[in-house]
């Protein structure tokens, strides 16, 4: 068994945890929650590999086409982009779970990819990036 040792934090990681910490606080006297969001969301982002190809699907329902954008550095895929909120602008939550505003996904891909056939699918709220593969040629394998 091994000792419990926390590990060293950096100002950034404090102030993340004290975002979560505070977030969603209730204004006094009222029990209803303040709006105390980051302004960066993160969207469920589910990733899975065939044989063939990586596959990338990012749940971003209520987001124009036009309102994100896809990029690809080296090995990192990133989704980014903004989801309007129709709502008022002033408003008293009484739950709050759906997020508006900015948003960005980022995936660490396993391997090299074939980035002049990759296949992009918007469709019923979800991004769907099928990734192929790229194909060594025979006799490039490394020892």
């Amino acid at each position: 068994m091994t000792a419990n040792r926390p590990r060293k934090t950096g100002p950034l990681e404090e102030a993340a945890f004290y975002e979560v910490l505070f977030a969603g606080a209730t204004k006094p006297g009222t029990g209803w929650l303040l709006d105390r969001r980051s302004h960066l969301w993160r969207p469920s982002t589910d990733v899975y590999e065939t044989d063939e190809q990586i596959v990338v699907q990012v749940e971003i329902p209520g987001v124009e086409p036009a309102n994100f954008s896809v990029s690809l550095n080296e090995r990192r895929l990133s989704v980014s982009g903004v989801r309007v909120d129709p709502g008022p602008e002033r408003r008293a939550y009484h739950q709050m779970e759906v997020h508006f505003g900015e948003f960005r996904s980022e995936v660490d891909l396993s391997g090299p990819i074939d980035e002049n056939n990759i296949q992009v699918e918007y469709r019923d709220g979800f991004l769907r990036l099928s990734l192929p593969k790229l194909k060594r040629p025979p006799g490039s394998n490394l020892k």
